[in-house]
């Protein structure tokens, strides 16, 4: 079979999590859409399920995969519902739900309920994707209250720059959020991986109505552009990998992979490694981008293709056929490749595709 897998350790992804709930001394949702950013979200949402408060995800499709597949926690939908239709299944399945748009407060309003609903009011303090506007804010709250079909309101918002550390923005939306809901006497969310890792001295740690909402975090990666003293502290949870399966020596002068990126500078041992875009590696990562040969440092030479890849093994003697490689992983920081590449992580994670994946403690 081909070699190339992604190994997801679900000790490391217990550990982020609990990181999350000491940093933030609160109640956390794990952030497990888009298969759990790649980490397969049914295998992760079990792993967690014995200590996390509940699980987030985009839509109610992944919701109704949890459910299918045993998860009974809370499960909150980050996009609410796209059609009124769902509520039946929002109810039945007892799912919680954002609303954050005038539309689906009206569809609430007019939707005969056979049980009350647990609602996150989305504030936009700044993002400027969805939420309702400050000054309509309260409205939005007095008629979720008022409707008779809703029975928890949790007040939510969203940081645009929180992984920068040295923006003002985190704080100008943190006073728009306050502003918004002064008065207001129960639960709130506000801190995503960024804000819990990298911004404490806003916030009030511990406070009991406080709902944390890790995602990035939880699967190891940074998401700041430099070294940061808590994400140090996370493990990377997933490890891509494959072998080597060709290698040949080029004289000085020859060309490796399309379009010629790359010519030997001298003569060169290239190693041939069955993983490529299709499997989710950045096309556009450069030469130079690190991996790892055998445990030992290495680098990417000439263009990636659709299944293959190409590294440089001059340096590396005892390299050869059957070589473990290591594209990203503990040695080799999903953040770096992502770099290198012009992306971020989170990407990375998503785009992983075709490779077999294997789950262990």
């Amino acid at each position: 079979m081909r070699p190339a897998r992604a190994l997801i350790d679900l000790a490391a992804l217990r550990h982020n999590y609990r990181l999350a709930r000491e940093l933030g001394g609160a109640r956390a949702l794990a952030v497990v859409k888009a298969d759990a950013y790649g980490h397969g979200a049914v295998r992760c949402a079990q792993a967690l399920e014995g200590e996390a408060d509940g699980f987030a995800v985009a839509c109610i499709e992944e919701a109704l995969e949890l459910r299918e597949a045993g998860i009974r926690a809370p499960i909150l939908l980050l996009e609410g519902f796209f059609e009124a239709d769902e509520l039946e299944p929002i109810q039945r399945h007892d799912l919680w739900c954002v609303v954050h748009s005038s539309w689906q407060l009206d569809i609430i309003e007019r939707t005969a309920l056979a049980r009350p609903l647990t609602c996150w009011l989305k504030l936009d303090s700044g993002m400027h994707r969805v939420g309702f506007a400050p000054d309509d804010y309260r409205a939005a709250h007095a008629r979720l209250a008022a409707c008779g079909k809703v029975t928890r309101i949790v007040a939510m918002s969203h940081f645009a720059r929180a992984d920068e550390l040295d923006s003002p923005r985190v704080a100008e939306q943190l006073a728009q959020f306050a502003a918004a809901t002064e008065g207001f006497d129960g639960e709130y969310s506000l801190r995503n991986s960024p804000a819990l890792l990298g911004w404490p001295q806003l916030f009030r740690r511990g406070h009991e109505g406080e709902w944390l909402r890790p995602g990035i975090m939880l699967y190891g990666a940074t998401p700041f552009e430099h070294y940061q003293a808590q994400a140090a502290r996370l493990r990377p949870v997933m490890t891509l990998e494959s072998k080597i399966i060709s290698v040949r020596e080029l004289p000085a002068g020859e060309p490796v992979g399309y379009g010629a990126r790359f010519v030997s500078p001298r003569p060169t041992r290239v190693g041939v490694v069955a993983m490529g875009y299709a499997d989710g590696y950045p096309r556009h990562a450069p030469d130079g981008t690190p991996l790892a040969v055998d445990g030992r440092p290495a680098r990417l030479i000439g263009r990636v293709s659709m299944d293959m890849l190409t590294v440089d093994l001059t340096d590396l003697p005892r390299a050869g056929l059957g070589s473990r490689v290591e594209l990203w992983g503990a040695q080799v920081p999903a953040s770096t490749v992502a770099a290198a590449a012009g992306t971020i992580a989170y990407q990375l994670f998503c785009n992983v595709r075709r490779v077999a994946r294997a789950w262990h403690d």
